[in-house]
């Protein structure tokens, strides 16, 4: 099997220590990925059933992997590995669960009499095309899985491997209908990197989104997080939106960054050491909460407005006003590098992505 001379046992003194996963089969390493340890379990469940309370335009999910490599500083699903016993900082981008058996596991839930072929939606908490999906080749059998039973799929990834399926995507696009999303936030390359040191560059997404529409595809695109004071001035929406205009998006949707839970302090620890002047703003902007306070979402809806209509985004498919609702009253603190703005969807944005279809 893969990577077998890399294999750490569990009495390994390298293994992580406590570390408990159900259906661990083993751990292994490779210098392809130093650093990283991959986690390969055995899944009792490829499915994962959307809570009927969240707002999302999907009831179901499939996550072949857990923690990313990404390592975007600001993830919202950072947390979801303390379930694991693991940290949200380190562990996360590092010690990553692979579902070897999710293919096989997913099939033979779709072809339950119970199953009614509801929308699956794939890059709402790890996204399926981080590099690791390089190695594991997890996606083409979770496509070919839904699209023969039937079942619509949307993907959102900023991983450009999506590449390597889209003439899959394409056929099995003349069955089932398939959205495609790409999430595309930092138009400057240097902060991209500092924050999403793990992702493709502006540019590779850019590529992609055209190579999506060459095949003949959807491609709505998540502006999401803006950051504030970083990237929510006019000049770099205003560009942005140009760019995923020329390269063909087929739809916009805008978020802020919020900051949930250990994620608040790992990102203020980012801003200490790349943006320093920053961090009090942000203290007094996330004081109250995860979320933006009610006056920087208005503030930023109303300058983004006349940018998506500029660039042709007002009325397309992808583009999604709404609500964004916080549980705190605050006051956007003033003196912001330049103004900005974005349409906003319901708060439950840890699994938010464009509405596809």
């Amino acid at each position: 099997m893969r990577w077998d001379a890399q294999r750490i046992g569990t009495d390994d003194a390298t293994a992580l220590p406590g570390l408990t996963l159900a259906g661990l089969q083993r751990s292994v390493r490779t210098p392809e990925f130093a650093g990283v340890t991959f986690h390969e379990v055995s899944c009792k469940s490829a499915l994962n059933k959307v809570p009927a309370a969240s707002r999302m335009p999907f009831r179901w999910t499939v996550n072949p992997t857990r923690g990313c490599l990404h390592a975007c500083g600001y993830c919202f699903a950072r947390p979801t590995h303390e379930y694991l016993d693991l940290d949200a900082a380190r562990d996360f981008e590092t010690q990553i669960v692979v579902k070897t058996n999710v293919v096989d596991v997913l099939r033979a839930e779709l072809a339950r009499p119970s199953w009614a072929r509801e929308h699956v939606a794939l890059g709402t908490n790890t996204d399926p095309y981080q590099r690791v999906e390089g190695r594991y080749r997890f996606m083409p059998g979770i496509i070919e899985a839904l699209a023969n039973s039937g079942t619509p799929l949307s993907i959102l990834t900023k991983g450009t491997l999506l590449r390597r399926d889209l003439p899959l995507l394409a056929e099995v696009a003349r069955t089932v209908p398939v959205g495609i999303g790409v999430s595309l936030a930092i138009r400057d390359e240097s902060l991209q990197q500092a924050v999403e040191p793990g992702t493709p560059t502006p540019r590779a997404r850019l590529d992609l989104i055209r190579a999506v529409r060459e095949a003949g595809l959807p491609c709505g695109v998540m502006v999401a997080p803006v950051l504030p004071w970083l990237t929510d001035d006019r000049g770099h929406l205003d560009s942005l939106l140009r760019d995923l205009a020329d390269a063909g998006a087929t739809g916009v949707t805008v978020l802020p960054l919020h900051l949930r839970g250990p994620v608040k302090p790992l990102f203020l620890g980012w801003l200490r050491e790349h943006a320093p002047t920053l961090v009090r703003r942000y203290e007094e902007l996330y004081g109250r909460g995860a979320y933006a306070p009610r006056e920087y979402v208005r503030w930023l809806d109303e300058r983004v407005r006349p940018l998506l209509v500029r660039h042709g985004f007002a009325d397309r498919a992808g583009h999604r006003a709404g609500r964004y609702e916080t549980p705190g009253e605050g006051t956007y603190p003033t003196g912001s590098i330049a103004s900005a703005g974005l349409t906003v969807l319901e708060p439950t944005v840890a699994a938010a992505q464009p509405v596809l279809f």
